[in-house]
C-alpha cells in the first residue's frame, strides 16, 4: 500500500518493539483501549493478543482504514478521525492510550490527550526522539512539557531507530509512557494553555521582562530567571497568582 506523506506515515514493523509497546500499557482483563493511527494494524493485532475488552482505532487515512476493517475480531472498532481534535472521552471513562504518532501532529495529538486527562490514565507513544525526550524532561522543555507533566508522570521507554519501520524517518523515534497524577490541580486548561505560550514566548528574556515584578515576587519567583529554570511547582504557583492578579 502506498503511504502518505502528508500523514506522516512510517508504520512500525519490529515485532518485538510491538510487544514492548503492547505490553507498557499495562492492559487488564476488561480495559478499553484506543489506538492513535492503526495504519496497517502491526500494532492493532498485538493488542488484540492481549485481554482487552473493546479496542477502539481511530485512524484518518480511508485507506488504512479500509485494511483495518479486513481483521476480523469482534472487539475492534475503527473510526475515520481525527485524532487531534476527536473528543476521546465519548469512548469511555477510563481509556487506555496507544499509538505510534506521526511526527506531524503528534505535538497536537499529545495536547488533545491532556484536554481528555479526566477520561485517560494512562497513555504509551511513540513520537520523534527530540518530542520524546522534551515531554519526558529530558531535554529542552516547553510549553507542552509543562503542560503534559501537570497532570501525568511521564517516563521514556527506549529509543527506536529508522530500521524498524517503513518506510525509515530520517531520525530515531522514542517511546514514552505518561500515568496521571494522583492529584491533579484544579485549573482552566485554555486559560493555563494560554499562560504557558506567552512566558515560552522569547524565551531568552528574563521573566520580568515578560510579567510584573510584583506578580512574579508574590509567587517567590527570581524576577530575573529565566523560564526554563522554573520548576512545575513554580510554573503552577505563579499561574495561581497570575489568575488573581489579572
Amino acid at each position: 500500500m502506498k503511504l502518505k506523506k502528508a500523514y506522516g506515515q512510517h508504520l512500525l514493523k519490529s515485532s518485538g518493539v510491538l510487544k514492548k509497546i503492547a505490553e507498557a500499557l499495562e492492559i487488564k482483563k476488561g480495559d478499553t483501549v484506543v489506538e492513535i493511527g492503526g495504519g496497517t494494524g502491526n500494532l492493532t493485532r498485538v493488542l488484540l493478543q492481549e485481554p482487552v475488552e473493546r479496542l477502539f482505532v481511530l485512524e484518518i487515512d480511508e485507506d488504512m482504514v479500509k485494511e483495518l476493517e479486513k481483521i476480523d475480531d469482534p472487539r475492534i472498532k475503527v473510526l475515520i478521525a481525527d485524532a487531534s481534535q476527536f473528543d476521546l472521552c465519548s469512548l469511555g471513562e477510563d481509556l487506555r492510550l496507544v499509538g505510534n504518532l506521526p511526527y506531524n501532529v503528534g505535538s497536537l495529538i499529545i495536547e488533545n490527550v491532556v484536554f481528555h486527562h479526566r477520561c485517560i490514565p494512562i497513555g504509551v507513544f511513540m513520537l520523534q526522539k527530540e518530542v520524546a525526550l522534551k515531554l519526558s524532561g529530558k531535554g529542552d522543555i516547553g510549553w507542552l512539557t509543562v503542560l503534559l507533566n501537570t497532570f501525568y508522570e511521564v517516563e521514556y521507554l527506549m529509543s527506536v531507530p529508522p530500521r524498524f519501520f517503513v518506510p525509515p524517518p530520517k531520525v530515531d523515534s522514542g517511546l514514552i509512557r505518561i500515568k496521571r497524577r494522583a492529584k491533579i490541580p484544579r485549573l482552566d486548561l485554555k486559560s493555563f494553555k494560554s499562560f504557558l505560550t506567552g512566558i515560552f514566548s522569547m524565551r531568552r528574556k528574563k521573566l520580568k521582562k515578560k510579567l510584573k515584578e510584583d506578580l512574579l515576587i508574590d509567587a517567590g519567583i527570581d524576577p530575573n530567571l529565566r523560564v526554563e529554570q522554573l520548576s512545575l511547582e513554580d510554573f503552577l504557583r505563579l499561574y495561581n497568582v497570575y489568575e488573581v492578579k489579572r
